[in-house]
């Protein structure tokens, strides 16, 4: 496992380098460079979103794979705010109780092994009004859909490791008690199967009391 992990860490930006700069890079603009106060990127891995920070007070960059955050340490200095990076995975947050401003997901709800409990932490740390900001590929449809289930254990053990090609992750961001403020969905056949990508934010939904 750790050398596959190795072996993901040191291509990645190679491989993705293409779809990266033509449809990832102004999306993670537009959705990051706006965000305030307090943010929490899960699941930072190499630092893409690193440079789009523009107007935050502190960014909490949080990546357990030891080979992405070697990565992500080179790539900090392309920051405008100050960043501090944590050891630390998407279901257990280095934070209090309702002390973010925003939290962030950038291709990673794919892959974390509890999509459920990485939303309902998310929640956790986020101020009332706080926002959720979400960059994923997600489940297709029809055909499409069929051939994502067909491939996704193929994909996760041997493209990317632990990725999930058919994860309903719209669905799974509602039910953790998030709404939608806005979200654009975008067919990119450039990522081949793991496509469509949505981008949008959400926010926490009151307690029903």
């Amino acid at each position: 496992m750790s050398v596959r992990h190795r072996l993901f860490a040191a291509t990645y930006d190679t491989l993705s380098a293409s779809v990266e700069r033509r449809e990832l890079a102004p999306r993670r603009a537009r959705l990051l460079s706006g965000l305030t106060g307090t943010v929490v990127d899960v699941g930072a891995g190499t630092g893409a979103n690193v440079r789009h920070f523009r107007h935050a007070e502190r960014v909490i960059l949080v990546e357990p794979d030891r080979y992405m955050r070697a990565r992500l340490s080179k790539r900090l200095g392309e920051s405008s705010v100050p960043v501090e990076v944590y050891d630390a995975d998407a279901e257990h947050l280095p934070l209090p109780d309702g002390t973010a401003d925003a939290v962030v997901f950038t291709l990673v709800l794919c892959s974390v092994p509890d999509q459920r409990l990485a939303l309902m932490e998310a929640r956790r740390v986020l101020k009332p009004g706080g926002t959720l900001a979400v960059l994923e590929h997600v489940r297709g449809q029809g055909r499409a859909a069929r051939w994502q289930d067909r491939l996704d254990g193929l994909w996760g053990r041997c493209v990317a490791p632990g990725c999930h090609l058919n994860r309903n992750t719209v669905a799974s961001i509602g039910e953790a008690g998030f709404e939608f403020t806005e979200v654009s969905r975008l067919e990119a056949p450039a990522v081949a199967l793991a496509t469509p990508i949505i981008a949008g934010t959400a926010v926490p939904r009151p307690a029903v009391r």
